[in-house]
């Protein structure tokens, strides 16, 4: 199971950090990632971090502003989201995928991968 926290509301410009928890799963053992869904969107890539922890990717239009982190030994993973902007405004998921799921270097920015999802933090970013 996965639970995602520290959403909210903060005005633009502003930051914050997002966790997502894992119990009964070892999340050392999944790559995993956050996506985000805005009302009447398709849900979309926010970021990903290998199970190793060494290699994250970011989509473009957070590159920069959002860092992807995991601790291993608390079994979380973080998002830090810095210089919010209103588009940032959306519920946003963790995942998880099996470090060995086939194909994940070139489908990690697709939902397809993760076999795990959390239930969602609602975001608000106010202009």
């Amino acid at each position: 199971q996965l639970v995602e926290s520290g959403g909210g509301l903060v005005q633009a410009g502003g930051s914050l950090r997002l966790s997502c928890a894992a119990s009964g799963r070892t999340l050392s053992l999944n790559n995993m990632a956050w996506f985000r869904q805005a009302p009447g969107k398709e849900r979309e890539f926010v970021a990903a971090i290998a199970w190793s922890g060494g290699v994250a990717n970011y989509a473009d239009s957070v590159k920069g502003r959002f860092t992807i982190s995991r601790d291993n030994a608390k079994n979380t993973l973080l998002l830090q989201m810095d210089r919010l902007k209103p588009e940032d405004t959306a519920i946003y998921y963790c995942a998880a995928a099996p470090r060995l799921v086939p194909d994940y270097r070139s489908t990690y920015y697709t939902p397809r991968p993760y076999e795990y999802w959390g239930q969602g933090t609602q975001v608000t970013v106010s202009s």
